[in-house]
């Protein structure tokens, strides 16, 4: 506790840091007002939004994302796929054998590691993994059309901090 005196002649007084506000509690718990919740039905109905986009490209939004990402250099490998996606590796793999099936990309050891196989894609998955930012951001602006540019800074700010303080939480 930090102590503060203004002048030698006035009583010390206690600073306390500011109490957090406790927004929800265990006995008034409505998952419908649960902002986790919440975020889990916007990511879903975004998602299945993004199934409808990609369906002319025999895609699903699952099988979009990887596509994205490795044609992005956000990630080359099966395991930093998983980690990035928080999908197990059974299911990553099972993903990567679809699309391998569809021609969208292919497996190659590392030259560097024989251990690791990389991740690539095919002149086919580069085709599509180019179109895929057009089909997010219809999406996105379809979900966001009645907000102001201001809300959806507003937003992104507020969705970072989430993730900030719930990466930094112990």
């Amino acid at each position: 506790m930090l102590v503060v005196r203004c002048s030698l002649s006035e009583p010390a007084v206690p600073i306390t840091a500011p109490r957090r506000p406790r927004h929800y509690r265990g006995d008034r718990y409505r998952i419908e007002d649960s902002v986790g919740y919440l975020m889990k039905l916007a990511l879903s109905a975004l998602r299945r939004r993004l199934d409808r986009q990609m369906t002319g490209h025999d895609l699903t939004g699952v099988q979009m994302l990887p596509l994205f990402m490795i044609g992005r250099g956000v990630c080359g490998t099966a395991a930093e796929l998983a980690r990035l996606n928080d999908i197990d590796a059974g299911a990553t793999t099972r993903m990567l054998d679809r699309l391998e099936a569809k021609g969208l990309l292919k497996r190659a050891r590392s030259a560097q590691d024989r251990r690791v196989v990389q991740l690539e894609l095919t002149a086919a998955g580069r085709a599509i993994a180019e179109k895929i930012p057009y089909a997010i951001a219809d999406t996105l602006n379809e979900a966001l059309r009645d907000f102001s540019a201001a809300e959806v800074e507003t937003l992104r700010g507020m969705l970072r901090r989430i993730v900030a303080n719930t990466e930094g939480a112990a």
